[in-house]
C-alpha cells in the first residue's frame, strides 16, 4: 500500500510540474502583440515623442531598443513612477503593473523580444501636444518671460498676473505647466481678490502677496487636477471676477539666465451650473523645526487637529532631496484611518494623489504625519558628498516637511462617493486616442478567504467582456461574468465568493483569472487561504 501511495504521488507530482511548466511556458511564447497594449497603457503616456519620457515605446523597433532598460526598471519597480504604496492606500489613476503584466514584460524579454506579428497588436496611442489635458482651456494664464535670477543661491519670485475676468467663474480643472522644467523647483498658485498685490521678484518672495484662497501647485512629476463635474458630486475653486493669479515660483541656484515662462491653464463649468462644492487646498501639515545632523538618519513629525468634519479629496506630500519616506493618517484613540504612505521618496515624482473615494475624517481627529529622512552616503539622493548639517527650509539644499490636502466640508454620503468612477473616461483627460481598448487588472484582497474584488480598467469602450477562473491544472472553474454590451472607458470591479460554478468552495490554492474584452485579455493570480 505504501509502494502506491508512493508512486500515486510521484505521478501527481509529475502532473503538477507537466501543467505548471505548461502554463508558464505558455506565457515565455509571448510575442510584441502580448506585451503593446502593457506599454500603451501603462509607459506611452510620458514615453512618446513629445512626452517627457527620454525615449518613446510606440513601437516594436523602439520597444525593442531598450529592452534590456526597461527589464532592469521594471524588475527594480521604478517604472512605471508611482510612489504611494498601494498596499497602504489605493489612488486614483495608479501608474503600477500588476504582477501579471510584470511577468508577460520581462517573460518577453527574456525570451528574445520577438516581434511575431506585429499587425495583430493594437493601433498605437496619438500624442497631439504636451498638454496633460484635453481641449482648448478656458483661460490661460502666463507669467511674462523670466530670466532666472537663482545664480548661487535659489531664488523664490512671485508675479502678479491679472485674469481679466468680468464675473465669477468656477474651475473644474487646471494644469500648470512650467516654461522650463528643467529650473522650476516647484510653482504655487493662489489668488488675489484685493487688486493691491504687487509682483516681487528680488528673489525673496517667501510670503505670497495678497493671497484669499490657494489654488494648487506644481511640481517635478506632478500632473494637472481634475475636479467631478457631474452628479452625485460637482466640486470646483471659485474665482472671482476682477481678480490676480499669483504664481510663487521656486528657481534653484545655478539656473540664472535661463528663461521661464510658466502658466496656468484653466478649464471652467459653464455659467450657470448648479450644486457645485467649494474644495479647499491647504499644507495642514508643517515642521520647521528640522536639524538633520550629517550621517544620521532621523524622523520626524507633525499633527493637524480636524475642528469639523471633512471629505478628503486628494494629498500632496512633500519633502526635497533627504527625505527617503513618510506617512500619513488620522487617528483617534485606537481608530486608524490610513491616508498615504510612500516607501522610497523621489524628488522628480510628486503630485496630487486622488482618492478613488472620498475619505471622512471626523470632527476631534488628529491627521498625522512622519517623514524618515536619511543624511547618510546610503541615500543616493543625498545632494550632499559627503553629507553635510542639513536644516529646514526653503531651499534646495535645506528640507521641508510639508503635507497638502484637497477636502471639502463633509456632508451626509460623502464617502460613499465613487470618484474613480466618476473621473474615468472624463474628456479633459482624453489626450491619447486609442482605437483599441487596452486592459489592466488589480485583485484584493488577495490572498482572501471569503471573497475578493476583482478590478479592471479599461482604456477604451469595449464589449464581448468575460472574467474566467481557472485552477492551477488548466480547467475552468468558475465563470464570473460574461456579457455582450458595451462598456464604457473607466474601472470596473466583480466580487468573487471562491466558489467553483457549482456553488461548492474551492479549496486553499492559487488560481487565475483572465479578463477578456474584445479580443484583448489580461490574466492575474489569486490566492485562497482557507
Amino acid at each position: 500500500m505504501f509502494v502506491v501511495n508512493t508512486l500515486s504521488m510521484k505521478k501527481l507530482y509529475i502532473i503538477v510540474a507537466l501543467v505548471t511548466a505548461s502554463f508558464f511556458s505558455a506565457n515565455a511564447q509571448s510575442t510584441y502583440k502580448d506585451v503593446a497594449p502593457i506599454f500603451y497603457g501603462n509607459c506611452t503616456k510620458c514615453h512618446n515623442p513629445i512626452g517627457v519620457g527620454p525615449m518613446s515605446l510606440l513601437g516594436y523597433s523602439q520597444t525593442y531598443a531598450y529592452k534590456n532598460l526597461i527589464k532592469t526598471y521594471v524588475n527594480a519597480d521604478l517604472m512605471p513612477p508611482w510612489p504611494p504604496d498601494t498596499a497602504y492606500h489605493h489612488f486614483f489613476g495608479e501608474r503600477v503593473l500588476t504582477a501579471y503584466q510584470k511577468n508577460e514584460i520581462i517573460n518577453w524579454i527574456d525570451s528574445g523580444a520577438t516581434a511575431g506579428d506585429t499587425t495583430l497588436a493594437p493601433m498605437a496611442p496619438t500624442y497631439t501636444n504636451d498638454y496633460q489635458l484635453k481641449g482648448k482651456p478656458d483661460l490661460i494664464v502666463k507669467i511674462p518671460k523670466f530670466t532666472s535670477n537663482a545664480t548661487t543661491t535659489d531664488a523664490y519670485n512671485c508675479f502678479v498676473v491679472p485674469t481679466g475676468l468680468t464675473q465669477d467663474r468656477i474651475i473644474r480643472a487646471y494644469e500648470i505647466v512650467p516654461g522650463d522644467p528643467s529650473i522650476v523647483h516647484h510653482a504655487l498658485i493662489s489668488m488675489d481678490t484685493s487688486g493691491t498685490a504687487a509682483s516681487d521678484l528680488s528673489g525673496g518672495c517667501y510670503t505670497m502677496p495678497g493671497t484669499d484662497m490657494g489654488i494648487g501647485g506644481y511640481a517635478p512629476g506632478a500632473g494637472p487636477i481634475v475636479f467631478p463635474g457631474k452628479a452625485p458630486l460637482k466640486v470646483g475653486f471659485r474665482l472671482k471676477a476682477g481678480c490676480n493669479i499669483v504664481f510663487q515660483i521656486h528657481y534653484p541656484a545655478g539656473t540664472g539666465g535661463k528663461v521661464d515662462s510658466t502658466q496656468v491653464r484653466i478649464y471652467f463649468y459653464p455659467i450657470g451650473t448648479t450644486g457645485i462644492r467649494e474644495i479647499y487646498d491647504k499644507t495642514i501639515l508643517q515642521n520647521w523645526k528640522l536639524v538633520i545632523p550629517a550621517n544620521t538618519v532621523d524622523p520626524f513629525t507633525a499633527t493637524y487637529s480636524v475642528p469639523v468634519a471633512v471629505s478628503l479629496y486628494a494629498t500632496f506630500p512633500h519633502n526635497h532631496k533627504v527625505g527617503v519616506k513618510m506617512v500619513n493618517y488620522a487617528y483617534k484613540g485606537i481608530d486608524t484611518i490610513p491616508l498615504v504612505r510612500v516607501n522610497n521618496w523621489n524628488f522628480s515624482w510628486q503630485g496630487y494623489y486622488t482618492y478613488p473615494m472620498l475619505v471622512k475624517v471626523p470632527a476631534g481627529y488628529t491627521i498625522f504625519s512622519s517623514h524618515t529622512y536619511d543624511n547618510t552616503t546610503n541615500n543616493p539622493n543625498n545632494p550632499n558628498n559627503p553629507p553635510q548639517l542639513v536644516v529646514a527650509g526653503t531651499s534646495t539644499s535645506n528640507e521641508m516637511l510639508f503635507d497638502s490636502y484637497q477636502y471639502l466640508l463633509y456632508q451626509p454620503g460623502d464617502d460613499t462617493i465613487n470618484i474613480t468612477n466618476l473621473l474615468s473616461g472624463d474628456t479633459l483627460l482624453a489626450v491619447k486616442t486609442v482605437t483599441a481598448p487596452t486592459i489592466s487588472t488589480k485583485a484584493y484582497p488577495n490572498p482572501f478567504n471569503k471573497q475578493v474584488q476583482i478590478g479592471y480598467t479599461l482604456s477604451a469602450p469595449a464589449n464581448n467582456i468575460s472574467i474566467v477562473i481557472y485552477n492551477m491544472y488548466g480547467a475552468k472553474v468558475k465563470t464570473l461574468t460574461t456579457h455582450q454590451r458595451t462598456s464604457a472607458a473607466g474601472y470596473y470591479e466583480t466580487t468573487w465568493d471562491g466558489k467553483n460554478d457549482g456553488g461548492s468552495p474551492l479549496p486553499t490554492g492559487v488560481y487565475i483569472y483572465t479578463i477578456t474584452a474584445n479580443k484583448l485579455s489580461c490574466s492575474g493570480r489569486l490566492v485562497i487561504a482557507r
